[in-house]
């Protein structure tokens, strides 16, 4: 047992840019802090298992599944979620390429779909569409939306070109 449980000393977590400390247990799967001790709510809880995509977050950058990871295991890393990318006024390029796209019907896959592309175009800059294909797969969508979805990581692999100054 962790020595921090015995003690009830805080988890401090670095989430969306800013230090945060929970009363929470190290071994909490980081979905149920980032919801139920956070508020946000941009996860969704899926399938619990790491399989759906729908708690997808970025640790460090890196796609991963928040339903499956202990919350002790993320302390000092850089945790972002999908109200960490962009707002109403000002929303980041891959949610407004989602939403140019119209690549939403239920909007339950949303959240793990744009932090993957995130990822995927933080280290493929503009992938083909077997690359998105591949870095989408675990990612499922019950809607049926698969081609506005590989649509709109196309537009935002050009979004985040024009925002980065690069040539699309």
């Amino acid at each position: 047992m962790n020595a921090r449980a015995g003690r009830g000393a805080p988890l401090r977590l670095r989430v969306n840019g800013q230090d945060r400390e929970v009363a929470a247990p190290p071994h909490a799967p980081l979905l149920a802090v980032l919801r139920n001790d956070l508020g946000l709510n941009g996860p969704k809880y899926g399938c619990g298992l790491g399989e759906c995509g729908a708690c997808t977050v970025l640790v460090d950058g890196v796609a991963a599944r928040a339903c499956v990871i202990p919350a002790g295991g993320v302390e000092g890393r850089e945790i972002t979620t999908l109200e960490g990318l962009g707002g109403p006024a000002a929303p980041h390029p891959v949610q407004q390429a989602f939403v140019d796209a119209q690549a939403a019907q239920c909007g339950y896959c949303l959240n793990g779909m744009i932090l993957a592309t995130v990822a995927l175009l933080a280290r493929i800059p503009r992938p083909t569409d077997a690359e998105a294909r591949a870095a989408l797969s675990h990612n499922l969508c019950r809607c049926g939306t698969h081609v506005e979805i590989l649509r709109a990581v196309q537009r935002a692999a050009e979004l985040v070109a024009r925002a980065e100054g690069r040539p699309e």
